[in-house]
């Protein structure tokens, strides 16, 4: 899935994602790489740790739309219908804080 997106993308991912090879693919692309070290790494690389801290972010607003039902289950078969769904939900969570 990575590899469909730009290059120059910065990649956030919480210390599940710390593996050596990804990094150096990653690396390679030309990505920057937000991801924070595992407690037992023994060369820890250096990371963004505010931009790390602003992934919650993200993180709530996709907790925000699984709330919707619909979406949460993917009862829509077709993708333009699904994507009709989530403009829906993202805009009522938006004016629905």
């Amino acid at each position: 899935m990575l590899a469909l997106l730009p290059a120059d993308l910065r990649v956030i991912a919480d210390a599940a994602y710390d593996s050596k090879d990804l990094r150096e693919w990653l690396g390679q692309r030309g990505s920057r790489i937000v991801i924070p070290n595992r407690k037992n790494r023994k060369k820890p690389y250096p990371f963004d740790g505010v931009t790390y801290k602003r992934r919650n972010v993200v993180e709530r607003t996709f907790c925000r739309l699984k709330d919707f039902r619909r979406l949460a289950t993917r009862y829509d078969r077709l993708d333009e219908t699904f994507i009709s769904t989530l403009c829906i939900a993202a805009a009522l969570a938006y004016f629905l804080k």
